[in-house]
């Protein structure tokens, strides 16, 4: 049975604490030293005794996500972690600008229920005092709101006027194009490489033609497309078949084509505002009304007749066709063609892209059950698949929730089951589906990732129904000389080694470790 302990254990007049931290990039008198340094003369000031530390540097205070110190310190607290009375903060606004002012009093509560009170060091408002507290706590909590709502106007309003001026505004430049920085008389300073930003104030961004040889990629891409009749997911596999790679070495895929032959930036149009994502709440559509464009901003590397003629064989795609209709015409290719498949629809050029019926009936599968084709190919993997997407996704809570157990934490991430913990090193997650080929052989395959390269990378082998975990297999990426591995029943030492039935040394490896100071 496991003791709570309570202030009282420690020091009746003393007050154990946390502080957090958070810099956005508003103002440097936010700075996590000019916080730190405040926060810690109030603690002095009023006996309070910080044990515990917590910050989130260039992070947005919007809302919870991409915070891991704040969620982290909730964490703590929730689980008995840490044992403190408060938490101090230098203002409301640190603590976060939340859009709804019920997000902030959610996160407050969560703490105050488990017994501990946040203390905002450098409000004028104090709780000897409790209307008044509540009454000014509201009072700043939407100020810190409404702060950002106008930050927000001003920065897109900044933007507009720059995209008006031919500036580019944020974003990859895209296949075929570069971004060039200038300076204020518009005078050319150099290309900016992935990752680089401008570094002074005056300088600007725009678009500039890239090498020859991707120009010539791009104009080839609306050849295919308008010549050829080829759709995109076509001359995507025939790119990469050509080891033609695309933006940042990576692989070609549909959406890439789609993206190059609809984006203006090809035809040196400038447009922003298409898409908005204000407050990090949600993605929006704007309207074409709504938009905000410079045409002729940047140097065009595609003819504006071939871009028009290919935007108007992607319109007529989109005429709208009833379910009748899609079936009459998928059972007339049918009867053409012998078999259907996701390739032999997209290759057709009069018949709207597999995606269109995936998406109008849920899945190719039911489409062809409707005009009554049964494909000789077994497609029971599928629900095998979706059944471990879902796993996978339980796998990632459990070994999240473990990490956190063994003093770790994870910080956020884009890619599904690809996790950063501790802020030292990137961990992969996948569940490796058990096929069999023969009554008494089984195989597990993993592929490996070519886009994200983990430090770790850990494959959980099914059992032979797909139903249950067997065990676990965990690679260090410096010992993954191939990106797709065959497992059997029986293996090799040299597999043998990276086998655990459990992930309990990954913990061990994970747990954070007190060193005593040398006396």
């Amino acid at each position: 049975m496991r003791m709570e302990l309570s202030l009282s254990d420690f020091n009746e007049k003393v007050l154990f604490a946390a502080e957090y931290m958070r810099m956005s990039t508003d103002h440097q008198q936010y700075s996590l030293d000019n916080q730190a340094g405040y926060i810690r003369e109030y603690a002095i000031k009023h006996g309070i005794n910080i044990i515990h530390s917590y910050s989130d540097e260039g992070k947005s205070g919007l809302n919870l996500s991409g915070r891991p110190g704040l969620k982290k310190l909730i964490d703590d607290v929730m689980s008995k972690r840490i044992i403190i009375s408060c938490i101090l903060v230098y203002d409301v606004s640190r603590f976060g600008r939340f859009q709804d002012t019920d997000e902030a009093a959610y996160y407050a509560y969560l703490l105050k229920k488990n017994g501990v009170r946040i203390i905002y060091c450098a409000e004028h408002f104090s709780e000897e005092h409790p209307e008044m507290f509540t009454f000014g706590l509201a009072l700043s909590r939407h100020g810190a709101a409404s702060f950002s709502r106008n930050q927000s106007e001003k920065v897109f309003l900044g933007q507009v006027n720059l995209i008006r001026k031919g500036y580019h505004q944020g974003g990859a430049p895209g296949y075929g194009l570069r971004r060039l920085l200038i300076d204020e008389h518009h005078k050319e300073k150099g290309i900016l490489l992935s990752g680089q930003r401008k570094s002074i104030q005056t300088d600007r961004v725009i678009l500039t033609p890239g090498p020859e040889q991707e120009i010539a990629i791009v104009n080839q891409i609306f050849d295919m497309f308008i010549h050829e009749g080829k759709p995109e997911l076509v001359i995507a596999s025939e790119l990469n078949r050509n080891n033609i790679v695309a933006e940042n070495n990576r692989e070609w895929t549909r959406g890439k084509i789609h993206q190059i032959l609809t984006n203006e930036k090809y035809i040196g149009n400038s447009v922003y505002n298409k898409t908005s994502f204000k407050l990090k709440r949600e993605y929006v559509r704007n309207p074409e009304a709504e938009w905000i464009r410079f045409d002729g901003a940047y140097k065009a590397i595609v003819p504006k007749e071939k871009f028009d003629r290919a935007r108007e064989i992607i319109s007529s795609r989109s005429v709208f066709i009833s379910e009748d209709e899609l079936l009459e015409k998928l059972h007339s290719l049918l009867l053409k063609k012998g078999r259907l498949s996701g390739v032999i629809i997209d290759e057709e050029e009069m018949l709207p892209s597999s995606s269109i019926y995936r998406a109008r009936f849920g899945s190719l599968l039911r489409v062809y059950s409707l005009i009554g084709y049964n494909p000789k190919t077994d497609y029971s993997w599928m629900d095998t698949e979706k059944y471990l997407k879902g796993l996978n996704s339980e796998i990632t809570k459990t070994v999240i929730h473990n990490i956190y157990l063994s003093d770790g934490w994870v910080s956020d991430s884009s890619e599904s089951g690809f996790l950063k913990v501790n802020d030292e090193f990137t961990l992969s997650l996948q569940s490796v589906r058990c096929q069999r080929t023969s009554p008494t052989s089984l195989r597990w395959r993993i592929r490996f990732s070519h886009i994200v390269s983990p430090d770790i990378s850990i494959a959980v082998r099914m059992d032979s129904l797909n139903k249950s975990m067997v065990d676990y297999y965990i690679f260090p990426s410096v010992d993954l000389l191939c990106r797709n591995l065959l497992l059997k029943e029986q293996n090799n030492l040299c597999f043998e080694l990276y086998r655990f039935d459990t992930l309990q040394p990954l913990y061990q490896l994970i747990k954070r470790m007190s060193i005593p100071e040398k006396k």
